[in-house]
Formats: structure tokens, sequence, C-alpha cells
């Protein structure tokens, strides 16, 4: 059943991890160049792997116990991604002159939320079958 309300959420991760953090940029060097996700190889990968992580999950909608373990393996991809996003933070130099943080490091953030909303999503459908099932 692809019409859940967790493919809305995980679509949303999908357009999260996909499209945003190649138009939307993460951070800014010291000569104000904006840094996009294509300009790292590593976050690239890393956005696209949750991307796909998250079509996965939704391919998955037969099996909502192997949705709930991908969308968490999801969630630990998105924490290492703002782990990173918080270590760069705080390596940028010149932050009393000018601020080089851009709106691309909340990314991983509202992945997350989003990825927690298709979990309980998925955790009530799953409470809902348990629950028919002990009534035959």
């Amino acid at each position: 059943m692809i019409q859940r309300i967790q493919t809305v959420y995980l679509i949303v991760v999908i357009l999260l991890g996909a499209v945003l953090p190649f138009f939307v940029n993460l951070w800014s060097d010291a000569a104000g160049n904006e840094i996009f996700a294509d300009h790292a190889v590593f976050l690239s990968l890393a956005f696209y792997g949750s991307a796909v992580l998250a079509l996965m999950a939704i391919l998955m909608y037969k099996n909502r116990k192997n949705q709930f373990v991908m969308n968490r393996l999801n969630m630990i991809l998105n924490l290492f991604l703002l782990g990173f996003f918080v270590y760069r933070s705080l390596n940028l130099s010149g932050e009393t002159s000018v601020s080089e943080k851009g709106i691309g490091m909340l990314i991983p953030v509202f992945s997350i939320v989003f990825l927690v909303l298709a979990n309980r999503a998925i955790k009530k459908d799953e409470d809902l079958v348990k629950s028919v099932d002990r009534l035959r």
C-alpha cells in the first residue's frame, strides 16, 4: 500500500537528499565561494545514499519491519552528516567578521524529523495489523 502517509514523508526525505543539497549552499569558503554538495564527493554520496535508502524503504511497503529498519539506517547516515556539518562549522574561520555557514547544513535535521514521522506511521500501521490479527 504505497498510498500511506509514511510514503509522503519518505518522498520528502528523497527530495531533501537528492535535490535540495545541490541547489542550496552548505557553506562558504574563505574566498566567499559557495560550496554545494556536488563540490565534495563524500557529501554527494552521503546525500544520494540517504535518498536511495528512503526510496528502498518506500519500495519495501509490504514488509513494515524492514522498512522501519531501513529508516533507522537512514537516520544514522543523516546523524553522521549532521556530525560532519557541526564539525565543519566549528572549524570554519572568520566567524567574527562574516558568517560562512549555509542553510544547507540543516538538511540532515529536516531529514531526521521526516524519518521519525515516517517511523511513527509505520509503527502505527504495524500495531493496527497486530490488533486485527489478535481478533481472528
